[in-house]
């Protein structure tokens, strides 16, 4: 178990990093504003099992071939590019269809599905791994003992804070796509600025390098 002061630390730094917007939080803020504040909600589910999935890889050692290797990362990383552009081309081919007939009026098929994107998004989200690879490290003491235990609790210290910063992104969003879903039209203007959204933050993440870390 890390020392208190070594979790207080850790939180505050973790809490910093999660509130800059990254593939995750844009990703979240999408669905919420475009499908509805419940959407946005289940996209940080979503976003978070991911989450449980390399800190899975940080104690097996996963990440660090991943980070190590240029190639893997590289191919994670254009994968996690293709997927959002994925969901963008899906998003704008919605225009042809009838009014109404996007993600928001399928109930809990549709749900399931942003859960999945949120799931699988965050899985390819080399950011991440860079995050338990090269950061939570440093807040494991080895003179303590089972580290393994204290990658775990940290860990779990930031899906929680990840909830509440993550959280609050996907009702403000929602609070605000409410409102203008209000305007005549915006049924269908929602499926460009999503496809936009996500194609745009596609092609971002197939560009650039290895970033620093943010969710």
């Amino acid at each position: 178990m890390p020392a208190p002061s070594t979790l207080v630390v850790f939180s505050a730094a973790a809490l910093l990093l999660l509130i800059v917007p990254g593939p995750a939080v844009l990703y979240i803020v999408t669905r919420s504003a475009t499908q509805g504040r419940r959407a946005g909600l289940v996209s940080v589910a979503g976003i978070h099992v991911g989450t449980l999935v390399h800190i899975a890889f940080a104690v097996v050692g996963l990440s660090a071939i991943l980070v190590a290797s240029s190639r893997a990362f590289t191919t994670v990383r254009l994968a996690g590019a293709a997927y959002l552009v994925l969901l963008g081309i899906q998003a704008l081919r919605r225009l042809n269809g009838p009014e109404g007939a996007g993600p928001a009026s399928n109930g809990s098929r549709s749900l399931r599905r942003v859960f999945v994107d949120g799931v699988v998004l965050n899985i390819l989200n080399p950011k991440t791994a860079l995050f338990f690879l090269a950061f939570v490290p440093q807040f494991v003491d080895v003179d303590a003992g089972n580290a393994t235990a204290q990658l775990l609790v940290l860990g779990a210290v930031f899906i929680v804070l990840g909830i509440v910063s993550d959280g609050a992104y996907a009702v403000t969003a929602g609070f605000v796509g409410g409102r203008l879903a209000r305007s005549a039209g915006f049924a269908r203007r929602k499926d460009v600025l999503a496809g936009v959204a996500f194609i745009t933050l596609g092609a971002v993440t197939a560009l650039v390098g290895r970033p620093a870390t943010s969710q």
